[in-house]
């Protein structure tokens, strides 16, 4: 093994082990190394010698010929963004693999990237497409399943990947359940009522057995049930609904957001049942507010229905 596939895999194992980023981030921010690292590497600069010092040794003028080189392959402003963000969180680990912890990576501004707004489904069109899904099924406890899914992505507000990460230690459900979510930071989630049944509803009927450390969501096989399945089963039926393809599997949870605020939650309490580190993260759903009541006002206002 070479030098540069030595210093991937410690990387790919603090993220992985010491930081405890999910699979998805683990993927992407090893390919960016890998791609940093080649690059450094083509330039005679990092051979296959190389250790975390010169790794560290990184200027911005490095990291911004580096990402102009990636932008003239048709890098997007938001790729280049997240790119860049891999390649100070790499730095920052070289520093403290050369024993520089207490300096900080070079100082770049990314690209300016524009947040799209979150686009909510109805609470009907939430329940319904979880119905429709269910109906849609062609074996009862699989379609008791994704309705049981789709209608606590919505109910409580959770990321798919945290929905289908439960166990039946969960059980019984009871008034609300502890989510484990981004950072293995752990939340208290609500359960209402019709969650808390179609849940129950699932688990009287599917054949596998449910104790504590199995998965509370399976596959036909008895596995655990996968995000591909889901967003089929939602594709499938929002088709049928004639909903837009921004119907999707993470739009219940903007919905959940949005329709909580809109109902008087305050930002910090939404901040909390979302799992958002950030404040800042959670303050998007302040403008998917103001564009729901602006999306009212034009379908009500006599001066703007008129020709």
């Amino acid at each position: 093994m070479n030098m540069r596939a030595d210093l991937l895999e410690q990387w790919h194992a603090h993220l992985a082990f010491g930081l405890r980023r999910s699979p998805h981030t683990v993927r992407a921010y090893g390919d960016a190394a890998r791609r940093f690292l080649e690059w450094l590497g083509d330039g005679e600069w990092l051979g296959d010698g190389a250790d975390w010092r010169q790794v560290a040794g990184c200027k911005a003028a490095d990291m911004r010929r580096y990402l102009a080189m990636r932008r003239g392959g048709g890098l997007s402003n938001a790729s280049a963004a997240r790119e860049l963000s891999a390649l100070k969180a790499l730095i920052k680990f070289a520093l403290a693999q050369s024993g520089n912890e207490d300096l900080a990576p070079p100082r770049l501004r990314g690209p300016r990237v524009a947040k799209g707004l979150p686009r909510a489904v109805t609470p009907d069109e939430a329940v319904n497409l979880a119905e429709t899904a269910a109906e849609n099924a062609d074996i009862d406890w699989i379609g008791a399943r994704d309705r049981a899914v789709l209608l606590l992505l919505y109910g409580a507000g959770l990321r798919i990947d945290e929905a289908l990460s439960l166990d039946c230690g969960i059980l019984p459900i009871g008034a609300t359940i502890t989510v484990t979510g981004k950072g293995r930071k752990q939340r208290v989630a609500p359960i209402v009522p019709l969650v808390k049944q179609a849940i129950e509803d699932y688990l009287a009927r599917q054949p596998w057995p449910a104790g504590p450390r199995d998965p509370l969501f399976r596959g036909a096989k008895g596995g655990r049930l996968s995000q591909g399945v889901v967003q089929k089963a939602t594709a499938r039926a929002r088709v049928l609904l004639g909903l837009p393809a921004s119907a999707t599997p993470h739009a219940l949870r903007h919905s959940f957001a949005t329709h909580l605020l809109a109902a008087g939650t305050d930002l910090r309490s939404l901040q909390e049942l979302l799992g958002h580190a950030s404040l800042g993260s959670t303050q998007i759903y302040t403008k998917v507010d103001a564009a729901v009541l602006l999306d009212v006002y034009r379908d009500a206002h006599p001066r703007e229905r008129e020709d």
